[in-house]
């Protein structure tokens, strides 16, 4: 590793542990202001759920977003490096002001603005369009309203419910309510199963290729070069749409057949022997040094024929591996043919070997189909419901429902409803700083793409927001816990419990939004429940325009220090 990336890594972390104090008041606003934990115990609880979310989000899909926030061509160290110390330095001035803004608009704003002033410096005048992933940007933008709006509804909605009188018709909501959550979590879930097959087996890459190369052939019909290259990108399209007919149906029966299954059926009928070949040949040549002569071509443009020689002739590594997979040649006769099409350096001779003997297109199926799986977030969705049914009747059938039990059974379901925040909190903010690293090692030719990202940098990432968030960040708690409303426990659970479910919603579509946006807008819900009067509205518009702010000054700040890092 470059000492520039070794550098950008420690900044991505600095910045999750600045996200994690600076949002430590998220996840603990309520339950201090309602004297459940002392503000100690209550960041300590939040810093151990924060962490435990690693073993819950199995799909990173907030970080595969993030990473792709900025189109690749425009993703540089400097880009990423100036990008962090702009969001580090914003989130230190809101923290520093008590404004409770979100590290998340931070980082997609600082990223994006460094992006585009790269692109201005190398190509001049060039859309944003071109240079930043829209839609993302847009539903970035568009969930700032979004995702306080949402958790506000839920919260209004969990309120009501929860203080209506007759408990058999609350019982049948709760029920009802869950039965409609898991239901949409099974969507989220197939949409994404199908998404992932289809990038797995390359359908959209060969699907860009047939319009690019139809585009070509209309423009000149006699082009027989360009007539070749629609043939052959048609011909992929074809087999990789054949087998996703196949695989789609099995796929959508997820719950009933099980990955191992799904994955073995496809092997087994020759579903995934054309990808086989194309993903073992990446494989081989990434291990060969490939990425890091990319991401060299990116940085330095003098470099790019040397790449794009290996790209063309490294493409032909297909032959002798197809003859190796078949077990017409050995091991070390497809390393010789591959050596005599484009030389493997001597210094990733055994890594080039270890990465084509470890090579199992089964398993890499399986893991992919696994990647979306929520079922561990469905199982704990139904364990909520039934937790919050069986208190309710027993503090009001079997024992004598008073004023004091009824404070107390809240109190202690908030040490649930708070836990279950700070996982969303821990979910959704971590993930995009392993976005930002996942971006740091693609660019410098690490790893292809986001899917290889290793397993040190979701630990790292979820232990640092969890350390971050020991350290606290008491000026936002009083923002966040008494300035916007007073909260009592009862709605102290309805906001941490309709900020949870509106991260775990989010997180799932790998829709990256705030925390602080979400939990905000969970505690202008219960306030509204009382009365419009009980929310400090003044408040409450104070904030909305820093939120709005955020990704320009971001980006305007992360603009002018890559500006400086380019004289430098």
């Amino acid at each position: 590793m470059t000492t520039l990336l070794i550098a950008i890594i420690l900044l991505a972390l600095i910045f999750d542990y600045i996200n994690g104090f600076h949002d430590a008041a998220n996840s603990i606003a309520t339950i201090v202001s309602t004297k459940v934990l002392t503000p100690f115990q209550a960041v300590l609880w939040a810093a151990i759920f924060n962490f435990a979310a690693y073993w819950i989000f199995q799909d990173h899909a907030v970080a595969n977003t993030i990473s792709k926030t900025v189109h690749k061509e425009f993703i540089t160290l400097h880009v990423i490096f100036s990008g962090l110390i702009a969001a580090i330095i914003w989130n230190l001035l809101t923290w520093w002001y008590g404004i409770p803004s979100s590290s998340s608009h931070t980082l997609i704003g600082g990223f994006a603005g460094a992006a585009i002033t790269h692109a201005i410096f190398e190509k001049g005048n060039i859309s944003w369009g071109a240079i930043v992933e829209s839609d993302t940007i847009l539903k970035t933008v568009l969930f700032i309203f979004l995702a306080p709006l949402i958790g506000m509804i839920i919260s209004v909605f969990i309120t009501i419910v929860t203080v209506m009188r007759n408990i058999w018709i609350r019982m049948g909501i709760i029920v009802a309510t869950t039965l409609l959550t898991l239901f949409l979590f099974d969507q989220f879930e197939e949409s994404k199963m199908d998404t992932g097959l289809k990038k797995f087996l390359k359908l959209d890459k060969y699907t860009e290729e047939v319009k690019s190369a139809r585009t070509s052939l209309a423009s000149n019909p006699n082009d027989e070069t360009a007539a070749d290259k629609l043939e052959s990108a048609e011909k992929k399209f074809n087999k990789a749409e054949n087998a996703y007919k196949q695989l789609a149906p099995l796929v959508e029966n997820f719950d009933a057949l099980g990955a191992d299954s799904i994955a073995r059926y496809a092997y087994q009928n020759g579903l995934l022997t054309d990808i086989e070949i194309s993903k073992l040949k990446d494989d081989a040549r990434n291990a060969n040094n490939y990425l890091v002569m990319e991401a060299l071509s990116i940085e330095k443009p003098e470099t790019k024929p040397v790449f794009d020689l290996a790209k063309t002739e490294t493409e032909k590594y297909k032959q002798p591996l197809k003859l190796y997979l078949e077990k017409k040649i050995d091991l070390d006769s497809a390393l010789r043919a591959m050596n005599a099409i484009y030389p493997i350096l001597p210094q990733y001779n055994d890594k080039v070997r270890k990465k084509i003997e470890s090579f199992s297109i089964q398993r890499s199926f399986e893991k992919e189909i696994l990647k979306s799986e929520n079922r561990t977030i469905e199982w704990g969705i139904i364990f909520t419901a039934i937790l919050f049914m069986l208190i309710y009747l027993y503090v009001e059938k079997v024992k004598s429902p008073t004023a004091y039990t009824m404070a107390n059974m809240f109190k202690k379901l908030q040490l649930y409803s708070s836990a279950a925040f700070s996982i969303g909190h821990g979910g959704n903010d971590a993930q995009k700083v392993m976005g930002i690293i996942g971006a740091a090692l693609i660019a410098s030719g690490q790893i292809q793409d986001f899917s290889q990202l290793p397993n040190w940098v979701p630990i790292a990432c979820y232990l640092a927001i969890g350390l971050g968030t020991m350290s606290g960040g008491w000026k936002i708690v009083k923002t966040m816990g008494t300035k916007i409303t007073k909260v009592t426990p009862l709605e102290g659970v309805a906001a941490e419990t309709s900020g949870a479910l509106t991260l775990f919603f989010t997180g799932q579509m790998g829709i990256p939004v705030s925390t602080t946006h979400t939990i905000t807008g969970s505690i202008m819900g219960v306030g509204a429940t009382k009365r419009l009067s009980a929310v400090r509205w003044g408040v409450t518009l104070n904030l909305v325009w820093a939120w709005i702010l955020t990704i320009p000054i971001s980006a305007l700040l992360a603009g002018g220090i890559y500006a400086l890092v380019r004289l430098f």
